[in-house]
């Protein structure tokens, strides 16, 4: 559980290890970030030495200028206008070639976090908030997008700015320069303080952030829930309180930057004044002062811009770094090396001194052993808790057992590929789920290559089409999120027709018909009777009713194992299912 733990805490990753691994996304597009980097730097050449052009014109400016002063200041003028082009031509491709190259890495990243979530196990599902991984997806994917196309381009364009500004300026006057020096100094300290601080704000933000994500997918899809026993005012007062730990988080960014911004910003103003001062002092000519207090802003906005990135580097790569702790959680469930693809099962199901617990030495199942012949009907009862669902669970590999086997026509489950195993079963599960999207989309869950007719056909087959035929739209009618727009008996039918298209060998029932209504029940009963010589049926079911024909009923308590054999011969023995059965309809 050591990942998942890493997940809920966010583990802070080493500053060296977290950019590096960072900078590996860039290599697919090493080529477009050499050529944006080229085009950086001419771009920065030509725009640092622009002011060097109003230095020379201020100087030739004269009461007494020459024919000849005049056509070079035009000249000075036109090849102003000129690089200010090129510059902008320049900076159009850089920009083209940097978003290509950006949109292609979190292209590509949001399918790795994606693919990676869809391979972890039911277990860590279970104790991962889904809020947490939507703002993973598709927040901090987009946080790491800026860091590719704009952070990381405007860090390299600012240093390199400050550089070639400070470069000339010791050209122009080595005196100013080392005054200079001095407010630079008082800046960079300035900055590197505010970097730290702003660091961990940041990273607290992003923690507020998810919570509240998290907070607010919880509640809004648990609304109805809330609104029945009228909850309102107490989830007002939770989400209060979330809002209120991001509001102040925030506040703490603006105080830094509001006290940052202005310190930088007083600097800026006092160096113009020293600068003028001396520059008048020790005699420099007009132009080389005009050209020495352009440089000064050239010099000043980029490392005030340098801060903005820096603050703009932390949410990235704190961003980066909640996505490489998702990243880093390995599946718990996964294929061995020599794993196989099994084409066909026979459908013999056998457990053998099978022990599982979700927590350790919490068992939920304990030495329980079962064979299942091909094409028989079993059925699982017993008390909430008593391990039915497990079971049905562990034959699909959502979670690996501790001790004992699973195995399928002889072949211990853990040696099949999950993907194998799985397109063998099909399972219809007590809560459906349908999503956004049509009746046919659903069923066939997007594979063009089942048909019209095929979708037709199996929804006849389950009994779907006595609801289907009285739509407007039949099978292309709309479904809404979750399938609100029906009932849980036709949101039943539609997953027992998805589960029936896809031709399994093996059929698992959970609690199918627990909540649906008497009239549904009958023709899901009438479809199970058609389909019990297509594969071996797996059924967990509360009611009797739907599983007095079972070839063998297990019954469970506590984990383990107190009865087998069919309706008859548990009613002989007068045990615990006799119990059962009692309760249920001799008490009626």
């Amino acid at each position: 559980m050591e990942e998942l733990e890493k997940l809920k805490g966010d583990k802070k990753l080493p500053f060296k290890v977290l950019f590096c691994r960072t900078l590996t996304y860039l290599k697919p597009e090493w080529v477009k970030f050499l050529l944006a980097g080229l085009m950086i730097l001419i771009n920065v050449g030509l725009d640092v030495i622009l002011p060097l052009f109003l230095g020379q014109i201020t100087n030739t400016l004269s009461e007494t200028m020459t024919r000849s002063d005049i056509n070079y200041i035009v000249i000075l003028s036109v090849s102003y206008l000129a690089i200010c082009l090129i510059n902008q031509v320049f900076l159009y491709f850089e920009s083209m070639l940097l978003q290509h190259a950006g949109q292609n890495i979190i292209y590509n990243l949001r399918m790795q976090v994606f693919v990676h979530i869809e391979n972890m196990s039911q277990n860590q599902f279970d104790e991962m908030p889904v809020g947490s991984l939507v703002t993973r997806v598709a927040s901090y994917t987009q946080s790491m997008s800026d860091l590719f196309t704009n952070v990381l381009v405007n860090i390299i364009r600012n240093v390199l700015t400050v550089v070639g500004v400070y470069a000339i300026m010791i050209f122009l006057s080595p005196v100013l320069a080392l005054i200079l020096s001095i407010f630079v100094a008082i800046v960079f300290v300035t900055s590197f303080v505010f970097g730290k601080i702003v660091g961990k704000i940041f990273r607290n933000e992003r923690k507020y952030i998810s919570d509240l994500n998290t907070y607010l997918n919880e509640n809004l899809s648990g609304m109805k829930l809330t609104q029945i026993f009228n909850q309102e005012k107490y989830k007002e007062y939770e989400f209060i309180e979330k809002n209120e730990a991001l509001r102040k988080a925030r506040y703490k960014v603006v105080v830094a930057f509001g006290i940052y911004r202005p310190f930088i910003t007083l600097l800026y103003t006092a160096s113009i004044a020293v600068i003028l001062y001396m520059g008048i002092k020790i005699g420099l000519p007009a132009g080389d002062i005009v050209a020495f207090y352009l440089y000064l802003s050239k010099f000043f906005n980029p490392i005030q811009n340098l801060a903005d990135q820096l603050n703009n580097l932390q949410k990235a790569l704190t961003a980066s770094e909640r996505l490489f702790n998702l990243l880093d959680v390995e599946p718990e469930v996964r294929d061995k090396k020599d794993a196989i693809e099994i084409d066909h099962f026979e459908g013999k199901i056998e457990f053998r001194n099978v022990w599982f617990a979700y927590k350790p030495n919490e068992w939920i199942l304990k030495d329980v052993s079962f064979v299942i012949e091909p094409k028989q009907t079993a059925a699982f009862v017993g008390a909430t808790g008593a391990g039915k669902t497990t079971i049905l669970g562990l034959i699909v590999r959502n979670y690996e057992i501790q001790k004992g086997q699973i195995l399928i026509d002889d072949i211990d489950i853990s040696n099949i590929k999950i993907d194998s195993l799985r397109n063998a079963i099909g399972q219809m599960l007590q809560d459906v789920f349908l999503f956004s999207g049509t009746i046919k989309s659903n069923i066939a869950l997007n594979d063009d290559s089942y048909s019209d007719d095929d979708v037709l056909e199996v929804c006849k087959y389950v009994n779907a089409d006595s609801f289907i035929n009285k739509l407007e739209k039949g099978i292309n009618e709309e479904v809404i999120e979750r399938g609100e727009n029906f009932s849980q008996g036709q949101r039943q039918l539609l997953s027992f027709a998805r589960t029936v298209l896809h031709k399994p060998q093996i059929l698992i029932l959970d609690e199918a018909t627990a909540n649906i209504d008497t009239e549904t029940e009958v023709l899901i009963q009438e479809s199970l009777e058609k389909i019990k010589n297509i594969g071996t049926m797996l059924v967990v079911a509360h009611r009797l009713s739907t599983i007095q024909h079972a070839d063998i009923i297990i019954c469970l308590q506590h984990g383990e194992i107190i009865e087998r054999g069919n309706h008859q011969e548990l009613l002989k023995n007068k045990g615990y299912y006799y119990k059962l059965y009692q309760l249920q309809f001799e008490e009626r």
